[in-house]
């Protein structure tokens, strides 16, 4: 009876569940994460907040994924996809007003189970700076730290991290 019970194991990646974690985007915009996994995709939002001590510098971050599953197995996922993000930044004109940096990342995100509801996930792709964006675009994947290398035709910055979270179900 016991035995007759039991349900196929999966990925965290389980149909209707629900995960909070943290997560950064390839242009190192990130924060406390949310994600809703639909099975065959998932989808999530991210809200990031800092305010040092000073005027006008407070710094709000705002994003969201979309990634559909390509591939599955019981403790990984490959999707295709991406990322927008929003950051509002002290800056702009003349140093007195505030700039609004836009990104758009396509790319792929390979995620890990840890567990059936703890996942790791790790994203490569195009950066493209939208608006105040630093105008450029840029192939890269998540680096650990915010190393800038020159390569002789300038300076190459890897930004970002690993994202987790935990899902519910």
């Amino acid at each position: 009876m016991l035995a007759a019970s039991a349900g196929v194991a999966s990925a965290g990646g389980q149909a209707g569940s629900l995960g909070v974690g943290a997560e950064y985007q390839l242009s190192g915009l990130g924060g406390a994460s949310l994600n809703y996994d639909a099975g065959q995709f998932h989808v999530g939002g991210f809200f990031g907040f800092q305010d040092p001590s000073g005027p006008d510098n407070t710094l709000l971050e705002l994003g969201a994924r979309f990634y559909y599953h390509l591939h599955s197995t019981a403790m990984s996922d490959f999707g295709l996809g991406g990322n927008f993000g929003l950051a509002s930044v002290p800056g702009g004109a003349m140093m007195n007003n505030r700039a609004t940096d836009v990104f758009l990342e396509p790319g792929f995100q390979i995620r890990v189970f840890l567990a059936s509801n703890v996942a790791l996930s790790f994203s490569a792709g195009l950066v493209i700076g939208l608006i105040d964006a630093p105008n450029n675009v840029a192939v890269t994947g998540q680096g650990v730290g915010g190393n800038i290398v020159d390569f002789g035709g300038g300076a190459v910055v890897f930004n970002g991290g690993a994202g987790i979270h935990y899902y519910f179900f």
